[in-house]
């Protein structure tokens, strides 16, 4: 059982869950790409070896192969990082999955610049953008490790193409086991009536931390772990510019066409708010340390601060 604060990469929370998913439902199976080892199913390819189909270093087959089993029911889960099961799967996913709205779910690792010192060619900065673009498409990231297992097993027991985004590195646990999680749906971890405060995945720890920094100053902020950025929960957005007025979205991917885009969307179709975003700088990253990345594209407690109480 994780423990509040303790440091857990949410790509673990998804190694253990589908393990039990997949003893739970023999028609869950998991299609690896050579990189189970990263992507955490190395238990499940030991305890349910019949359910597990590994077809090398070979993204797009991977994809055509999890569309076919998903033809005669079964409900794969195409493993790979985020970068590949993106971009180098992406005609794939839009032709053999999502067209013909196949029950085939994606689950990356190594999303945003948690990838750190692998570099830039493995730091997925648009995949989110991407595939929220496409029909029929559900793109998730959670914000921990229980985030993480709650959704996984969401998704199991939801139909249709689904993107799961995971990190490489820790992140700290902030929900308790028994948080209900609905994809879709927001979750308000805070309330407050200054600023608004969205993030998702392994951002929402920094949304957190910087609306406990503007209590101390006095200004009340509302916090949401927006973790599925499509479909978009357009009433959470939708209070939050009726409430307050004043938006600053928080994400680990680029400023286009990610979480911040959406919300943007949203204000923009409602004809009033403003929205401030806090993402990755419409750059490519580089190899370095994690936080120094975030910290490179002012994806930190102060800037979130700082760009919220610009908008008072």
């Amino acid at each position: 059982m994780a423990k509040i604060g303790e440091l857990i990469a949410t790509r673990d929370g998804f190694g253990d869950e589908i393990v039990e998913i997949g003893r739970e439902n023999k028609d869950v199976y998991v299609v690896d790409v050579d990189i189970g080892k990263s992507c955490k199913t190395g238990k499940f390819s030991k305890a349910l070896p019949e359910q597990y189909v590994n077809v090398g270093i070979a993204e797009q087959n991977g994809a055509a192969f999890s569309a076919g089993l998903a033809t005669t029911g079964k409900v794969p889960f195409v493993v790979t990082y985020a970068v590949f099961g993106s971009l180098r799967m992406c005609e794939q996913i839009r032709q053999e999955i999502c067209y013909p709205n196949l029950n085939v779910k994606i689950a990356c690792s190594h999303g945003g610049l948690t990838p750190a010192n692998d570099g830039a060619s493995h730091q997925a900065i648009e995949d989110m953008g991407v595939l929220r673009t496409i029909p029929n498409m559900t793109v998730i990231q959670p914000a921990d490790y229980v985030a993480a297992r709650k959704l996984v097993r969401a998704a199991a027991n939801t139909y249709g193409p689904m993107f799961l985004r995971f990190t490489r590195d820790a992140v700290p646990v902030i929900y308790d086991e028994d948080q209900e999680f609905e994809i879709g749906k927001a979750v308000q971890l805070r309330d407050g009536k200054d600023v608004a405060l969205i993030a998702v995945g392994d951002t929402v720890r920094l949304a957190i931390d910087a609306a406990k920094q503007l209590a101390g100053e006095g200004i009340e902020a509302r916090v949401l772990d927006m973790h599925t950025i499509k479909p978009l929960d357009v009433d959470a957005v939708n209070a939050c510019i009726n409430d307050i007025g004043r938006i600053v979205t928080i994400e680990d991917h680029n400023k286009f066409n990610g979480l911040g885009s959406a919300v943007c969307e949203c204000v923009a179709e409602a004809g009033k708010g403003v929205v401030r975003r806090v993402a990755i700088q419409d750059q490519f990253g580089q190899s370095a340390p994690y936080e120094r990345l975030l910290a490179m594209n002012g994806i930190t407690v102060e800037n979130i601060v700082a760009q919220a109480k610009g908008l008072l």
